[in-house]
């Protein structure tokens, strides 16, 4: 015996004719039709959805569903609607679906899960509608579903809850807003540091002339002297310096020593605080490129978002003990999408408590209740979308700018500086290759850019100042001195012989003005995939080469 047919909503395009089937089944005749799931619910009005509908133009109108979440359920309870009184402050868009009075709706409208076909909805009719996500998902944590640091009250959730339904629901913390206190502050900078001996004191001079009051370091596994350099300048006040304990916290260098520093008095009673490494300089474009002059030229921030400009070795091949500031001047292009990580950014955020711990780019945890008490600018001094606030770390063709400050990225240095670099690892990323794939995509010298000159003068007298006692003075005569007989032992063996020759390459030196031409796959797999033709090509050119993603893409 055959069996019988399958029901058409089992059948394979069941998905697409059940609305018609219902429509002309059960729902032609009806005065008008929704199309919500069992866990949304519509808020009440004066107007139903379907009068609406049924006064609607055409019969048709949209419903823009949002999701609701609790904030939380009490122990033991079951979840329900009234439970729900919590929106993402962040989410985009909405839930796609229609309401329709058959009557007035054209003949030829087909009903399908999202719209109708052959029917424009009202465009000034859209209504809302409230997705219940835990009614939807259910969980025991909230955070399983949606990130805690997105939700807000609603009030027409929070009074759905208390006057329909009569229930109490659990309500999110409240946090008194905040205010940027008064007067001028400290500012602060966390940083984390590991056989940085040569340029220690430059990068010290450059950031205390501009204005930064206390600087914090953690250093871990250095044998260049770099620890003892900064355990003498704390003793003399320059800085405060820490050891990192990342081992026994069994985290990575960077997340151990940003954790520690939460609790240091000088980072949680400052005004202002960044978290930037030694190979970042803040570069201020505004007055007399100091902080106060940022400061000055946008008054309402109290977070100020970066950006790198990724400077290159300037086909500077030996170590030279003169700072880097003056040594490299070519650097990305200001509109530089690719690689990835040419246009993340560091933050300069005002201490007000919005955000709970420090994170390696921007603060994070955020207390969504203060949401609206973040304005974030880039650069240039716009605004940041919403967007941001919460995961946002890098810039965007839409966020990127460089007009009041830039965060000069001096990733690479010279050719021999970044074989002990290499040697060394990363502070943050501890299990990856500093190789060629990192100097290809970080060493950019396509552009020329002095706008970091014009500090130097202060820098200089900074740093004369800090030369001119004895001790500091022998303390960087003693790390370069070690810098320089660490490159001649790693020079001296045939791995790093060949991998400064690549370096320092005809080859390597053109592909670092051609950066702007590839694209994020040329980046992932390493320029041993750029055929000799293209590396030949000339860079004004309008040209663009990229490949297909193979194998290994962590370094």
């Amino acid at each position: 015996m055959d069996a019988p047919p399958p029901a058409p909503w089992e059948a394979p395009l069941g998905a697409l004719t059940w609305f018609e089937i219902a429509k002309t089944r059960f729902l032609a005749e009806a005065r008008a039709v929704a199309n919500i799931d069992v866990h949304d619910l519509i808020p009440h009005g004066e107007e139903t959805v379907f009068d609406a509908a049924v006064m609607a133009k055409g019969g048709v109108i949209a419903l823009s569903g949002r999701h609701c979440y609790p904030w939380r359920v009490r122990n033991g309870k079951r979840t329900l609607f009234a439970d729900h009184i919590c929106i993402q402050f962040d989410a985009k868009g909405g839930r796609r679906r229609w309401c329709i009075a058959p009557a007035k709706a054209p003949a030829t409208a087909v009903w399908r899960l999202l719209r109708i076909g052959n029917a424009a909805a009202d465009p000034d009719g859209t209504r809302l509608f409230y997705r219940h996500m835990a009614l939807r998902h259910p969980t025991d944590s909230i955070s399983t579903i949606v990130p805690k640091t997105a939700l807000i009250e609603d009030d027409a959730l929070l009074a759905q809850a208390r006057d329909h339904f009569g229930h109490n629901p659990v309500r999110v913390p409240q946090i008194k807003p905040v205010k940027m206190p008064k007067g001028r502050g400290s500012r602060a900078i966390v940083t984390t540091m590991k056989n940085e001996g040569p340029f220690i004191l430059e990068w010290l001079a450059y950031h205390r002339a501009i204005g930064f009051d206390d600087i914090l370091v953690y250093t871990n596994d250095c044998d260049d002297g770099t620890d003892d350099m900064l355990a003498m300048l704390m003793r003399k006040g320059v800085v405060e310096h820490r050891d990192n304990k990342y081992r026994e916290m069994d985290l990575k260098p960077q997340h151990a020593a940003l954790q520690m520093a939460e609790d240091e008095p000088l980072i949680s009673q400052a005004k202002w605080v960044t978290c930037i490494d030694v190979d970042e300089y803040v570069n201020i474009k505004v007055g007399d490129g100091t902080l106060d002059a940022l400061f000055d030229a946008v008054p309402d921030a109290n977070m100020i978002a970066m950006t790198w400009r990724l400077f290159g070795n300037a086909d500077v091949h030996g170590f030279v003990d003169r700072p880097i500031t003056e040594q490299f001047l070519q650097c990305a292009p200001e509109l530089a999408r690719k690689p990835h990580q040419a246009w993340g950014f560091k933050t300069l955020f005002a201490n007000i408590g919005i955000f709970k711990k420090l994170g390696v780019h921007r603060p994070k945890g955020l207390n969504p209740q203060l949401w609206e008490s973040i304005q974030w600018v880039n650069g240039s001094g716009a605004p940041l979308p919403h967007n941001m606030f919460r995961n946002g770390w890098r810039s965007t063709t839409d966020t990127y700018g460089y007009d009041l400050v830039q965060l000069n990225h001096y990733a690479v240095r010279s050719a021999e500086s970044f074989l002990v670099k290499r040697d060394r690892g990363r502070v943050n990323h501890v299990d990856r290759d500093q190789g060629l794939s990192y100097w290809f995509r970080m060493n950019f010298n396509e552009q020329e850019d002095r706008s970091i000159q014009g500090r130097l003068p202060m820098m200089q007298a900074e740093l004369n100042r800090l030369m001119a006692d004895p001790d500091i003075a022998a303390a960087h005569a003693d790390a370069v001195a070690r810098h320089r007989a660490k490159i001649s032992t790693l020079r001296a063996t045939p791995m790093y012989a060949d991998f400064y020759a690549t370096l320092t390459s005809a080859r390597m030196q053109k592909l670092s003005r051609l950066l702007s031409h590839f694209g994020a796959n040329v980046f992932l797999s390493g320029p041993t995939v750029i055929p000799d033709e293209v590396a030949e090509r000339d860079a004004d050119d309008d040209w663009f080469f990229t490949v297909e993603m193979k194998g290994d893409t962590t370094h």
